[in-house]
């Protein structure tokens, strides 16, 4: 019975990618990869009664899944290595020869580099003069509500690539896209240390649940993109 309701699922898969499938279906045949001879259904189920979402599923941490009945060691680690897999396909398809030229498309770029992260993280984009990105880096991993952004790092990356600008993004995990006044107030500093250098802090981005802010945008940066 099992096997035969793996075969159908497998079949609409490969007939319709995973458009029209459910949440169920969907978290059900990623199970069948690593549980392999049971009925993967109910605890498809407990996952999405756990974690209160399909996202929520996959952000979920790798310590929580293992609470869930049915979710051994080697389910948890898949479904943790799913969501880096897609974190990093999407970079790696999003960067080749990509020209940045406004607050939407730096916005657009740089949240799928936050998917399924959970500690505040700091990225930083590195920009020729005609807007080209020369690098991406993560240059700081805090904690759930803090990272630290080292101006020293924020310099010596942007000497070694060669940056004309820069853009800072970092994340606010279960929070919302909304900069403190200590995001400002850094913020600030980092234009005033990089101007030294000629160098220009074009946005600093705040990502937070698949939606973003951006201080170039809400007015506390004075550099605009190209037109």
């Amino acid at each position: 019975m099992h096997n035969g309701h793996r075969e159908r699922l497998f079949n609409r898969f490969l007939k319709q990618d995973l458009d029209g499938f459910d949440n169920i279906n969907a978290i059900e045949i990623l199970l069948f990869f690593s549980i392999p001879r049971i009925d993967t259904n109910p605890i498809a189920h407990r996952l999405l009664d756990t974690f209160g979402s399909f996202s929520g599923v996959f952000d979920a941490s790798y310590e929580d899944l293992l609470k869930v009945e049915g979710i051994g060691e080697k389910t948890a680690l898949l479904i943790k290595f799913m969501t880096s897999f897609s974190r990093y396909y999407n970079r790696e398809k999003s960067t080749a020869g990509k020209i940045i030229t406004s607050t939407s498309e730096a916005g657009e770029y740089i949240k799928p580099y936050f998917i399924g992260v959970n500690d505040e993280v700091v990225y930083m984009i590195s920009l020729d003069h005609k807007y080209r990105i020369l690098s991406i880096q993560k240059i700081s991993e805090g904690s759930k509500d803090s990272a630290h952004i080292s101006l020293r790092k924020i310099g010596e990356v942007a000497l070694k690539t060669g940056a004309m600008k820069i853009i800072l993004a970092h994340n606010h995990p279960g929070g919302i896209a909304l900069p403190s006044q200590a995001d400002i107030d850094t913020t600030y500093e980092i234009i005033q240390a990089l101007a030294l250098f000629n160098i220009i802090l074009l946005d600093h981005i705040i990502v937070a649940d698949g939606d973003y802010v951006s201080l170039n945008e809400s007015g506390f940066i004075k550099h605009n993109f190209k037109k």
